[in-house]
């Protein structure tokens, strides 16, 4: 759910904002993207070397990491444009992860350009294809069949990512063997999870595989890194994460390991969708009123084109609340709100109990500041949307504009013709 505040700050100049940009547009809220980004870090601030690496992949949008970089936060990135996109930011090398999975050499010698990053290894197979194999190295790690994951990501057992539990000790022995002296540890496993307690016991998981390794070749770890997957309440009765708790239980666990070894490692963590989700919203305006074997709201924004999550992850899941501008009482229907690609899962929420809508009304789809925008294709044709913030000194900014007929065009006629 968007913040009571967004929509306060918001709803006052909605009118305005639509007569002046149209519709339809994502529009995020740095007040609370940066309030959100002060709190973490109060959270954590007893955790001895805590940072927090922004996933990229969540909104990667210029402007948003703009506002992660003053907060102080590094950059989580899996893909070249994404490494560009963080150093041009300002990201200093150590201020970056990147932890990609089936990783080609352009993307290696991509991310150990401008003095490297952290380079986080997805599987034992790529430590001999690192071209230039850095001082400090990270693995990803994949507990099989000793942890469950979540229904998003899934068992960890059938996942793409990460070393095997039985090769993990192997990894870290051979990455010495290519001069690795500095060492880190990785995991992600869940993905839009609620329970702080999940991630508590994350914690605890890496901590004792650190202590497996350790033992095993005598080596130290400067961190651990979490991973993401810390989920946002998207129905109006999902709980939030309690991020204090499991700062306080973090801290523990830590505490406890110091305790015991005399040192412990930094703690590292990736969230996305928790920094910038609830702060961002789609608007768009209905303009079709249609009556099939169910009643439908026809809307000027596609779930193709400006956020994939209803398409893709129903029925399980991709649930966003929706409301109507202006109407919060009187008599409701039940309706489907859709998009008009070609695709019967372009919709936006199905049967709906939302206030009696008319076309011209605004639509809001809460909860867009994460893995909406950049998850969205061109498929039929369709264009991506524009991007637009509300800044803390209440003006309002195009950050993205949409696309047009000539961008969708440009690779298919604006190149140099190749013929073997």
């Amino acid at each position: 759910m968007m913040t009571k505040e967004f929509e306060e700050r918001l709803f006052s100049r909605l009118p305005a904002i639509v007569e002046h940009f149209g519709t339809p547009f994502h529009i995020y809220d740095e007040e609370g993207i940066i309030e959100n980004g002060k709190e973490l870090k109060n959270l954590f601030s007893g955790v001895e070397g805590f940072q927090e690496f922004f996933a990229v992949k969540a909104n990667p949008n210029f402007e948003i990491l703009k506002i992660m970089k003053k907060l102080g936060f590094g950059f989580d990135c899996s893909s070249i444009p994404e490494l560009i996109l963080a150093r041009k930011a300002g990201a200093l090398p150590e201020e970056i992860m990147f932890s990609s999975n089936n990783t080609s050499t352009a993307e290696f010698i991509e991310a150990t350009k401008n003095g490297s990053c952290l380079l986080n290894l997805d599987d034992i197979s790529m430590i001999n294809k690192v071209p230039a194999f850095p001082e400090l190295i990270c693995f990803r790690y994949n507990p099989g069949e000793r942890r469950t994951g979540n229904e998003i990501i899934g068992n960890p057992a059938d996942s793409k990512y990460g070393v095997r539990h039985d090769q993990i000790v192997e990894a870290y022995k051979m990455a010495m063997k290519r001069q690795a002296k500095r060492f880190g540890l990785h995991t992600m496993i869940c993905s839009n999870q609620p329970d702080y307690t999940y991630m508590t016991k994350t914690v605890n998981m890496l901590l004792e595989v650190v202590e497996m390794v350790s033992e095993a070749l005598g080596i130290k770890f400067e961190f651990i890194n979490v991973g993401g997957g810390i989920g946002i309440p998207y129905k109006l009765d999902d709980k939030p994460f309690n991020m204090s708790a499991f700062a306080e239980e973090a801290k523990i666990l830590l505490d406890q390991f110091n305790q015991k070894h005399g040192y412990a490692p930094k703690f590292f963590m990736e969230s996305g969708r928790y920094m910038v989700g609830p702060h961002g919203v789609l608007v768009t305006k209905v303009i079709n009123r249609m009556s099939k074997y169910k009643e439908y709201v026809g809307v000027d924004a596609s779930c193709i084109s400006s956020m994939m999550r209803p398409a893709i992850y129903y029925p399980e899941g991709g649930y966003h609340h929706i409301s109507v501008f202006g109407k919060d009482n009187g008599p409701t229907e039940r309706v489907n709100v859709v998009g008009s690609a070609c695709e019967n899962n372009d919709q936006f929420g199905r049967d709906r109990e939302l206030p009696k809508i008319v076309e011209g009304d605004v639509v809001i789809v809460h909860d867009t500041g994460a893995h909406c925008y950049v998850m969205a294709s061109n498929y039929n044709g369709r264009l991506r949307l524009q991007e637009v913030m509300l800044r803390s000194n209440g003006n309002v900014e195009l950050i993205r504009r949409a696309e047009t007929p000539e961008d969708y065009f440009r690779t298919m006629f604006d190149f140099e013709p190749k013929t073997l």
